[in-house]
């Protein structure tokens, strides 16, 4: 069975992650090293996807930067999103080789993943058609967007566990108009911690792989340091 090491980053700046990622995606080319998931937390941050549209960034940086939050351009797949302290964020860096070569198969096995995790926790979610993500009802509850080069995978997932939702109102979240909404406010308290080892799990049963979980510091720990502080009206 292929081994999958799991990395807890804990909270970690988006430019750090995006520079581990893209040294782990060249190393994993080359192969000198085998799948990893990294799960972690950002600070405060907006990113805009290759296929992004300006107009789904509804506040100016200067407004951006009272609000504490950083926005990055970056190489994924998709439009405008939001991380934050509450959110687990996963970065799966594998090489679809050796599992399958469709990158459709791939984004809905991502999307099973999670369904399976909110499962776990008694949340009914599921998919919407010609939608990428998951869903409870009508409402966002985790965001996929991804970045694949010669069948390695980078970018990943975020699931909003417990982050403060009103800081969607600076963004069209991936350029829908459709609601988010998270576990917390769906009424179940749960740890970053608990969630990201239920995943490690349901994660390494969809993908048929071994996980070797390396913690580096555990993501409850950083979900407990004080956040930065919520937005000033706009």
């Amino acid at each position: 069975m292929r081994k999958c090491r799991v990395r807890e980053l804990g909270r970690i700046d988006y430019a750090q992650a995006f520079e581990l990622q893209q040294q782990l995606t060249a190393e994993r080319k080359q192969g000198l090293i085998s799948d990893h998931l990294l799960l972690l937390e950002h600070p405060h941050v907006i990113t805009m996807g290759r296929n992004g549209r300006a107009e789904n960034l509804l506040a100016s940086r200067e407004i951006l930067d009272r609000a504490g939050i950083s926005f990055h351009p970056t190489d994924r797949g998709g439009d405008i999103t939001y991380h934050g302290p509450g959110q687990l964020v996963g970065y799966p860096i594998l090489d679809l080789r050796e599992w399958k070569r469709d990158v459709g198969a791939y984004v809905r096995a991502l999307e099973q993943v999670i369904i399976d995790l909110l499962a776990d926790y008694g949340i009914a979610a599921g998919r919407i058609p010609q939608l990428t993500g998951v869903w409870v009802g009508e409402r966002k509850i985790a965001a996929i967007g991804v970045h694949i080069s010669r069948w390695v995978t980078s970018h990943g997932f975020a699931l909003n566990v417990d982050p403060d939702l009103s800081y969607f109102q600076y963004i069209v979240p991936c350029g829908l108009t459709k609601p988010v909404t998270s576990m917390a406010q769906l009424g179940v308290r749960a740890t970053l911690e608990d969630a990201g080892e239920r995943l490690a799990a349901h994660f390494g049963r969809v993908f048929d792989c071994e996980m070797m979980v390396e913690a580096a510091e555990a993501l409850s720990r950083a979900a407990g340091r004080p956040s930065a502080p919520g937005p000033p009206a706009s």
